[in-house]
């Protein structure tokens, strides 16, 4: 027959048969903690207090009951070892009462960082051949610490409720604690008051309650969050904003220096001071690293203001969880006020708490941040690194990673140079997002790549690659479409293994897509082979290949979902194939569904008169090779005489001297150099494999931007000469792209 807990939860106590007292009634279990506690709260003016009893094993305390008003009763932990460092545990294991003004103060601490706003008073709870547990109280630190008489008077409620919980253990209750402590309303006078601006003066627990709220909404908004700015948002509505601050920064704090990660409010100052700062004791900052929340006033006869730093990590006080070895501060909350003011107990330890799921919530999103750049650089990794092009033909590509998901996928793209003005684009999508994923995509990657440069068509292509991957045992389907064009004659031939049809964006701004039979994905076996089709392509189309990431995932027809895509582009084909391509990738049915990875592959057919090719050429240079810059003029001036262009040789060369040494300084990788003239323009591009923006960036023009750009300033010089530049990505990099307009009389 199973015996009853303290809390009314039933529990079995090994072969004891003997009946349960009754549990209600002023002689039960639950009586008998509410009067202790009822009677600790008022005894010592506490704010709240908590009963601890040992768990059935004896190996560490639970809370059972735990009376007072909010935010003091949500401070306590729930459990914790006989080894803590809490005054619970250590008043049972030395039998007296303990008085601890901060379980985790370190020596030496004092002034302005104080974590804990509470002195915890707790007295062992036992009874001759009975240890059950401790009785601890909570008094704000206004209150002072704890007098003799105070001791007292703890040591003997503790003594009274061992006396008791041993007379209900002798009649066959098993005083063990249920998995959840009972919450009771124990007002005392001190809890009574209110805390300034919150809540109603005078009705006991509504500034407590008023104060809780906010958590609470913090808690449910940073469990939704994915993001960054996300948190930021949430920390805005439920800390910065109940709490009258004028501005919050949240800040990391990795190897010595701290990072903004984003900032709300009027915190361009608060945003600029602690970017990149050096941490050193001097820094307020600092301390708070250390764990120790920071209060500071800096009264002033112009501007008074107060600041607060928080460290980011999980509430000790809050948490059942012991701290991982070795955990550290991940970052700081920093909010400051327009005024001077004093935080009441009441006020620190919620702002503790809400730091404390600020940090969980930030390494959460900056762990599934990493994870995503890691898949994300491994997938870039196995992308072609440049894009190789023809006179006659201009490509560009996009690669655009799932948000939902953390792992690589298998999606991919190619254009592969063949001889006498032929290129074959590929796209292709691998089954699943994980590393076997990404593996088999850049094995059939290489194995389809080797079989077009043999000289296979289409067809043959996809029906060696689709054997070779079954004899691979890989257990993964990959669908693909391979586009071999003619671009001399036009000619297209399109096939395909599962995967959506190419579509091709016509001069007169219609669109249409270029059929062929579905074949089935590679990795299937059939004895059948494959088939493709022939389409022939008029100058100016626009070739469009992509994977079915590129559309909503709710999309019922994704055909008709590309061609609407493609179609809501110009009525004419862009002359700038970036600026399509931006606007196909552009994530229209926001981040939370992007499910899938994306691909987009597009190919312009340029209007050639005659036999006469379109003027292009390139140069490559080899990384950090600065004496490449001079070989990039020379070029340049060297290709304009060629072209007839002489008089716009020397303004050129001052154009691509200040782009490609831009590349070389901050990329360190190759940086190649195409030049290209269309009827009224020079089209300059540089392109190398750093994903970050050229310096300065358009987003960089700040003050604090300019600081750091020591080789950027050259940029502006560019913009002078030209019609303007951008940068957009392209393979693993980014490309630099600029125009200088052709004179009418050249």
């Amino acid at each position: 027959m199973g015996s009853r807990s303290v809390d009314g939860s039933s529990a079995e106590v090994g072969t004891d048969r003997r009946d349960p007292l009754p549990q209600t009634g002023k002689s039960g279990p639950a009586a008998v903690l509410h009067r202790a506690l009822q009677g600790a709260v008022q005894r010592l003016d506490a704010a709240s207090a908590v009963v601890y009893l040992l768990d059935e094993g004896g190996t560490q305390l639970r809370a059972v009951m735990i009376g007072g008003s909010p935010p003091s009763a949500f401070t306590l932990p729930g459990r914790m070892p006989l080894d803590a460092s809490y005054a619970s545990a250590r008043a049972l294991a030395s039998g007296n009462v303990e008085v601890l003004t901060d379980p985790d103060l370190a020596e030496g601490e004092n002034g302005d960082g104080a974590p804990y706003p509470y002195v915890a008073v707790s007295a062992p709870v036992t009874a001759p051949g009975h240890r059950f547990g401790a009785i601890t109280v909570l008094r704000p630190e206004t209150h002072g610490g704890c007098a003799r008489e105070d001791a007292e008077a703890m040591r003997d409620i503790g003594a009274g409720l061992g006396l008791d919980l041993a007379a209900l253990a002798d009649a066959g209750v098993a005083v063990t604690p249920g998995h959840m402590p009972v919450l009771v309303p124990v007002f005392s006078a001190h809890a009574e008051n209110t805390t300034p601006g919150w809540g109603i003066p005078g009705v006991p627990g509504s500034a407590g309650m008023t104060l809780v709220y906010p958590m609470r909404r913090l808690a449910d908004m940073l469990n939704r969050a994915t993001t960054m700015d996300q948190i930021v948002r949430a920390a805005r509505f439920c800390v910065m904003t109940p709490f009258r601050a004028s501005a919050l920064a949240l800040v990391s704090a990795r190897e010595g220096r701290l990072w903004v990660l984003g900032h709300t409010g009027d915190s361009s100052d608060i945003a600029r001071d602690l970017h990149g700062a050096v941490l050193d004791d001097s820094m307020p900052a600092a301390k708070s690293v250390r764990d120790r929340p920071v209060f500071i006033s800096r009264p002033s006869a112009d501007e008074s203001r107060t600041e607060v730093y928080l460290p980011l990590l999980g509430s000790r006080h809050a948490t059942d969880l012991p701290p991982a070895e070795g955990t550290d501060v991940v970052g700081l909350c920093c909010l400051t006020f327009e005024r001077t003011r004093d935080f009441p107990p009441e006020e620190r330890a919620i702002l503790n708490m809400m730091a404390g799921s600020l940090g969980a919530a930030v390494e959460r999103v900056e762990l599934g941040r990493q994870q995503r750049a890691a898949a994300e650089s491994l997938q870039r990794q196995l992308l072609p690194p440049t894009l190789s092009e023809l006179p006659r033909l201009t490509t560009t590509a996009r690669y655009r990673p799932a948000v939902v998901t953390s792992e690589a996928g298998g999606d991919w793209y190619d254009v592969i140079m063949l001889p006498d003005d032929r290129v074959v684009l590929v796209v292709g999508d691998v089954e699943g997002h994980s590393m076997e994923s990404a593996a088999v995509m850049g094995q059939v990657r290489s194995a389809l790549v080797a079989y077009v440069t043999e000289g296979h068509r289409p067809a043959a292509v996809i029906d060696r690659t689709g054997r070779w991957l079954t004899a691979m045992g890989a257990g993964l389907l990959v669908t693909c479409c391979v586009v071999a064009l003619d671009t001399v004659a036009g000619v297209a031939e399109v096939a395909l293994a599962g995967h959506p049809a190419p579509l091709v964006l016509l001069p007169d701004g219609s669109s249409d897509t270029l059929e062929a039979p579905a074949n089935v994905p590679l990795g299937v076996t059939v004895d059948a082979g494959s088939l493709a089709r022939e389409h022939t392509l008029v100058p100016e189309s626009v070739l469009m290949l992509y994977s079915d990431g590129l559309l909503d995932w709710s999309t019922a027809d994704p055909m008709a979902g590309a061609r609407a895509l493609l179609g809501s582009a110009d009525t004419a084909a862009p002359a700038d194939l970036e600026e399509l391509a931006d606007h196909l990738i552009a994530d229209t049915s926001g981040p939370q569904y992007r499910r899938d990875d994306a691909v987009l592959l597009l190919a312009r057919c340029e209007h050639t008169e005659g036999e006469v090719a379109p003027r292009a050429d390139s140069l490559r240079i080899q990384r950090r090779d600065l004496r490449g810059v001079k070989a990039a003029r020379d070029f340049v001036d060297d290709r304009m005489r060629a072209w007839g262009l002489a008089g716009m040789a020397d303004g050129l060369q001052l154009v691509v001297s200040e782009v490609v040494t831009n590349a070389l300084v901050h990329a360190g990788s190759d940086v190649e150099l195409r030049l290209r003239v269309f009827a009224e323009r020079i089209r300059v591009e540089v392109r190398d494999s750093a994903s970050n923006p050229p310096v300065p960036s358009p987003l960089s023009l700040s003050e604090e931007g300019l600081s750091q750009a020591e080789h950027g300033r050259g940029l502006f010089i560019v913009d002078a000469l030209t019609e303007g530049w951008k940068s957009y990505p392209n393979g693993r990099g980014k490309t630099v792209s600029l125009d200088v307009l052709i004179p009418p009389d050249d």
